[in-house]
């Protein structure tokens, strides 16, 4: 997918649409799963391609348990944009509540998970594909009232995150552009929302 005019770009995410939108998954028949959709744009900034593309295999560790990153292929990214994303805790939790959930599914047909099998699946367990989940945060962002919205929106709101708190942890843009996938730094500044009140109290400390 690619990204609109800079004046066209879906709109980031403020902390209360996030929580309103997780408290509206809550709800939804199926939670958990449209719930780790959500996290997955928001917190780890992956791409509708890239959610539909995950494979349990890229989110355990040798045990089969919740790795604390997720290791994307090149194969379910776009490009050559295979990358280590550390696991936000939320994330991670909501993996984990899906994997009992799809464990316990495939046990009552006498198998256990299949690692090769993509984490977001539709309820008869099939593969989604890059275009149902856009259309997925589509329709989400739709009944959220949420204008200019799109499946881009988590993923900017992640990017403008880590931006905003690289400078807290001794980071650097470079480390945004890692986790965003980005060949070059100046997409992912193009990603980045600039910050009014930012702008003002830097001009202040001079």
């Amino acid at each position: 997918m690619r990204m609109m005019a800079q004046g066209k770009q879906a709109k980031v995410l403020s902390e209360p649409q996030i929580r309103t939108t997780l408290q509206y998954l809550s709800t939804t028949r199926n939670s958990v799963r449209d719930q780790t959709m959500f996290l997955l744009s928001v917190k780890s900034g992956l791409r509708a391609k890239e959610i539909a593309s995950v494979t349990w295999q890229m989110v355990t560790d040798p045990e089969g348990c919740i790795a604390d990153a997720i290791y994307l292929q090149d194969i379910a990214s776009k490009g050559n944009g295979g990358r280590t994303i550390p696991l936000n805790k939320e994330v991670k939790a909501s993996l984990a509540e899906l994997k009992l959930f799809a464990q316990a599914k495939r046990l009552e047909h006498g198998f256990s998970i299949n690692l090769a099998a993509n984490v977001i699946a539709s309820e008869r367990g099939e593969r989604m594909s890059a275009n149902t989940v856009a259309h997925w945060f589509k329709r989400l962002y739709g009944n959220l009232g949420f204008d200019g919205c799109s499946s881009h929106s988590g993923r900017r709101t992640a990017i403008t995150r880590w931006a905003k708190n690289t400078s807290l942890v001794g980071g650097s843009l470079r480390d945004v552009q890692e986790l965003a996938g980005h060949s070059s730094l100046a997409t992912t500044q193009r990603y980045i929302q600039a910050d009014t009140e930012a702008k003002r109290k830097l001009v202040d400390i001079g």
